[in-house]
């Protein structure tokens, strides 16, 4: 197709799920010019940014996620087994639990957030494309990116890949490659018959960390029940060829869980959704460009699977990055050209923070 007919954006990003729809919000901030490109339709289930409810916290295990967070706190609760039953009466647990408890922490409406992001772009002037993949990126000869989808041609300045478990079927036409394991995982939610002892007035988000598993709660949000989810860890798979199958082994994990610490949490399962993880093999983010590739106009993201708690930073940060050239925000440690990354016999450390104490 000729230059001339290509439709020219300054800016593309490439996957409108929690991060593209951050960064496609924050480019449209400053510029007229952004399009977004989404390869099925907005708000789908296919990917990893869905659900009505996903965890927002402040606490975690490494340093390098506080950093990003302006606004941290000093300090947390350190409470007994005794101390966190007496603060929620729904929990039974033994001397053995020690709960760490910090006010800040909640839950935020993923669907309703990327739908905002995505509205108020297209408020301020951005065009989105859905059911549009893209398909490979290629450079025209005035050294702009070319962004070949399967409704046209798009010539832009640069582009923002924010693509989850689809990411190498971009980067890997320029050669690009993030090593990404791609696991199908679920959440299962129950129609507890206590619905007033878990709305979010009385019951908070809360993480279990087994010997085997780590395992995630949430009270009830909207049309829903309790929810509860094993994180990471499930059947490896592909992007395109994974099912919507629910894992009972799963299922009952959770379920003899809640059996033993908090069994007013349980109740008939009223459905179990499964998502997609796209781990990096140290399951930190990828926030970088292709600069090692000799592509440094286009931007690459990819969150390991734990990134919606920073889908808007994140796209400020990839917004910042494709119009600056650089953010205030710390991400040195999310380069794409580190061992885990580059180095094909890295050791897989899919488990967040295990062994170490959380951080703020």
């Amino acid at each position: 197709m000729a230059a001339s007919k290509r439709q020219y954006f300054e800016y593309i990003v490439i996957g409108c799920g929690g991060i593209g729809s951050g960064a496609l919000y924050w480019l449209s901030k400053r510029s007229s010019s952004v399009l977004g490109l989404e390869q099925f339709s907005l708000g789908h289930e296919r990917g990893g940014s869905q659900d009505v409810s996903r965890i927002i916290r402040l606490t975690y295990h490494d340093d390098r996620y506080t950093r990003l967070t302006p606004d941290t706190f000093k300090a947390y609760d350190r409470l007994s087994n005794l101390q966190l039953m007496a603060r929620y009466p729904q929990f039974t647990v033994g001397p053995d639990i020690v709960g760490l408890y910090q006010e800040q922490a909640g839950l935020v409406d993923a669907a309703v957030g990327n739908a905002v992001h995505i509205q108020l772009a297209r408020g301020n002037g951005a065009t989105v494309l859905e059911n549009c993949p893209a398909t490979r990126l290629t450079r025209a000869n005035n050294g702009n990116v070319i962004v070949h989808t399967t409704k046209g041609v798009f010539e832009c300045r640069k582009v923002v890949v924010t693509a989850g478990g689809w990411l190498n079927t971009i980067l890997g036409t320029i050669g690009v490659h993030v090593p990404v394991t791609v696991t199908q995982e679920q959440v299962t939610y129950y129609a507890t018959p206590h619905m007033k002892e878990f709305t979010k007035e009385k019951h908070p988000i809360w993480l279990f960390h087994c010997p085997r598993y780590d395992i995630y709660a949430l009270p009830i949000h909207g049309n829903t029940g309790s929810k509860i989810g094993v994180d990471a860890g499930s059947n490896v798979v592909t992007a395109d060829t994974r099912t919507f199958e629910p894992d009972p082994v799963r299922e009952r994990t959770c379920t003899e869980l809640l059996q033993e610490i908090c069994p007013k949490f349980l109740g008939p399962i009223l459905q179990t959704k499964t998502c997609l993880y796209a781990m990096t093999p140290d399951r930190h983010f990828v926030v970088d460009t292709c600069a090692y590739k000799g592509w440094s106009d286009v931007i690459v993201c990819c969150g390991a699977g734990h990134a919606y708690k920073f889908a808007s930073l994140l796209g400020k940060v990839l917004s910042d990055l494709a119009v600056d050239g650089r953010t205030q925000y710390d991400i040195s440690q999310f380069n794409i050209t580190r061992d885990a990354i580059q180095d094909p016999t890295f050791k897989l450390t899919f488990f967040l923070g295990r062994g170490t104490e959380a951080k703020l």
